[in-house]
């Protein structure tokens, strides 16, 4: 079964930098750490209010790191016109709302199709590949599909933070997902609160090319270092692919 790829999200890296202001700890390093470590790809949000990731982060990492960057950021004019200038490998379009502390669900494509399709337009004449953070629901994927999106990122939030008797109904909506998704031929990756323990089910789902992980990996980082944390992922989300 093919290998399956790991975005590192540095957010907190940056929040932890900005609850003190200065320079320290520097997001560039943590790219860099996460590329040696042998992640795939580094994934950052730019959000509106730049509570954590800023401007300038997301320009340096582009230009300092090899891997390619993943920026997250909300679905409008503004927003779509600086990913166009910082010119990313991919942007995933995912919902934004200023009181939430870290995103909530997934994107509502389904009834915005006539908003979101010249966004997707506009990234993609940049040759920007286009993500949405989407819900694992047949319609949500079919409207993203509809608009000419490259892929569906799956919000994994409800499987993880279900209660033990609940996972498998939350794990069976985001396999059946992934098929619907893999038959229209649009590309599948997954995250929001995966850890050690509930990433290895959703690394055996095959249609899943990748998943993107951030809290967990930079809280962890705080005990076992980020090189090691990443690595350790690394090792359990292969092991639980090539095992599936």
């Amino acid at each position: 079964m093919k290998e399956i790829r790991l975005g590192v999200n540095i957010d907190h890296v940056a929040t932890l930098r900005n609850a003190r202001g200065g320079t320290h700890p520097d997001p560039i390093r943590a790219a860099k750490i996460a590329e040696v470590a042998g992640a795939d790809g580094i994934t950052v949000h730019l959000r509106e209010d730049r509570r954590h990731i800023r401007d300038e982060d997301v320009k340096n990492i582009i230009k300092e790191t090899i891997i390619p960057v993943n920026l997250e950021l909300a679905g409008n004019q503004q927003m779509i016109e600086i990913a166009c200038a910082l010119e990313p490998n991919a942007v995933c379009i995912v919902p934004e709302n200023r009181q939430e502390v870290t995103t909530e669900g997934g994107l509502s494509v389904f009834g915005q199709e006539n908003r979101l399709a010249p966004f997707i337009e506009k990234l993609k004449r940049k040759k920007i590949k286009v993500s949405l953070f989407i819900d694992p629901k047949v319609q949500e994927i079919e409207a993203a599909v509809n608009i000419g999106a490259d892929i569906v990122e799956f919000h994994t939030g409800r499987y993880c933070d279900a209660e033990e008797h609940n996972k498998y109904k939350e794990l069976t909506f985001l396999v059946q997902a992934a098929n619907v998704a893999n038959n229209y031929g649009i590309e599948v990756h997954a995250g929001h609160g995966l850890n050690f323990n509930n990433v290895v089910q959703i690394s055996k789902i095959k249609q899943i090319k990748e998943l993107n992980i951030g809290h967990f990996i930079i809280g962890e980082a705080i005990f076992l270092g980020l090189k090691t944390t990443i690595q350790e992922m690394r090792r359990i989300i292969s092991h639980a692919r090539n095992t599936a």
